[in-house]
């Protein structure tokens, strides 16, 4: 045996992997957490909101759909600051943004201080900067995800990443709705506004935005890290984003996304809404299950990373890809029909949200896909994909009140399994590899 300290000892610990990218990890969960705190609070305090401000369901709806215009509007532009300024500097940045932004919201007055319209035009106003200032967040964590992590792990670590955010959003259900029922709606921004300053300081000290620059990693974890890909990649250009709208599969993809989103977008600005109002729970009760939705969701959206990366080592990304996802949207439109058809309250709790679970097993291989499909443009490929995915909840937002006006409520929610089907369908188009990278971004055993 060789002496403690010695050289053999000191090169076989160098030889074996640091693990900070699990580190990064965390912190890619964590952005996304606060993130999704600060965005979903306002459908939790809505209740409250229309009632101090004297606003209706369509206005309401008019207040989410300008959240997600820009959301959706400023995905490229997300991107490429993201490029252009490092994920380091852009996302600090971002976090700092959305702290003042939650803030200001808070600051709204009401009647009889100001009219309902010019009320509404701050809110619409306040939303939309919120949405622009929160839009580099999963272009620039997806991207991150492509950069630290072995092609190999990109399913699982996507599927931890999208469970952070429903994690957020599950906690502010009960949290949101205690504070608005014990301080007051504009309250409940102030508490949660300092969240993004102090996210900011975390990511600034945490985060690199090469894995050979953080102090902690050695060079086995690099090696690890650019397993399955050339060890020098092609600088992207600003024209990333015209190659990826050439490829046919990833417009099939973004419309995917966007069928699927409308899912999402009916559970994340509509369902404490539909519980309290429509279905008749209490304000606190809402909470509870509006956050125990979003913990299914969390849930299964691991579960769908794992599933999404054992399928593609056993058949190969293409089919790997599409039996989860295929599989997680027939049955999410299923369980949405079935839910908004029932009439006990409580089994249209459980039903609509293992219907949303259904919908979340598929973010994470969403998201690998389109990591794969992006090739050496993975930012211009996920933030198409994300534009699509949330230009349909600019629409949904007003959408859904109108036909729940004109149609009812139980229409209005089945919608959803339209668009699951149709969500479903545009994969017997998609091929989740470009012919040009397929070869370097294919995990070991896969390919088809």
């Amino acid at each position: 045996m060789p002496p403690e300290g010695s050289l053999d000892q000191r090169v076989a610990a160098t030889s074996r992997p640091t693990r900070v990218r699990w580190l990064v990890l965390a912190l890619l969960c964590l952005v996304a957490f606060v993130g999704y705190v600060l965005r979903t609070n306002l459908s939790i305090a809505a209740p409250a909101m229309l009632k101090d401000l004297g606003l209706s369901e369509l206005q309401l709806g008019l207040v989410f759909s300008a959240n997600a215009w820009a959301y959706a509007m400023f995905q490229f532009p997300g991107g490429l600051l993201g490029r252009a300024f490092g994920a380091r500097r852009a996302m600090a940045l971002a976090a700092l943004s959305w702290g003042v932004v939650t803030l200001l919201t808070g600051l709204v007055p009401g009647l009889p201080l100001l009219s309902v319209m010019r009320s509404l035009v701050l809110l619409v106003t306040l939303r939309f900067l919120l949405g622009a200032v929160q839009a580099p967040l999963f272009p620039i964590t997806g991207a991150s995800i492509g950069t630290w992590f072995p092609v190999s792990q990109w399913g699982a670590a996507n599927g931890v990443d999208s469970a952070a955010l429903t994690v957020g959003a599950a906690a502010v259900g009960p949290g949101v709705a205690w504070l608005v029922a014990r301080v007051g709606w504009r309250q409940s921004f102030w508490v949660v506004a300092p969240l993004g300053f102090v996210m900011a300081a975390l990511w600034w000290r945490g985060y690199r935005d090469d894995p050979a620059e953080h102090p902690a990693v050695n060079p086995a974890e690099v090696a690890l890290i650019r397993e399955g890909r050339p060890l020098v990649q092609p600088a992207s250009t600003t024209r990333g984003w015209v190659t990826v709208l050439r490829r046919p599969a990833m417009l099939a993809l973004t419309g995917s996304y966007f069928c699927m989103n409308y899912v999402f977008y009916l559970f994340f600005n509509w369902f404490y809404y539909y519980l309290v109002e429509i279905r008749g729970f209490s304000p606190q009760a809402g909470g509870w299950f509006t956050g125990a939705q979003w913990l299914v969701g969390g849930a299964t959206a691991v579960l769908g990373g794992w599933l999404s990366d054992r399928c593609t080592r056993r058949w190969g990304p293409r089919l790997g890809h599409r039996l989860v996802i295929m599989g997680g949207l027939v049955l999410c439109g299923l369980l949405l029909v079935l839910g908004a058809r029932v009439t006990e309250p409580l089994w249209s709790v459980a039903l609509l949200s293992l219907s949303f679970g259904a919908a979340q097993l598929t973010d994470a291989p969403f998201w690998s896909a389109a990591t794969r499909m992006g090739g050496n443009e993975v930012a211009a490929a996920t933030g198409l994909m994300n534009t699509g995915g949330n230009l349909v909840g600019a629409f949904g937002g007003v959408l859904v009140p109108l036909i729940a006006a004109g149609l009812g409520w139980d229409v209005a929610i089945m919608t959803g399994g339209l668009c699951a089907g149709l969500a479903a369908l545009l994969w017997l188009w998609i091929r989740v590899e470009p012919p040009e990278a397929a070869a370097a971004v294919a995990p070991a055993g896969g390919g088809s």
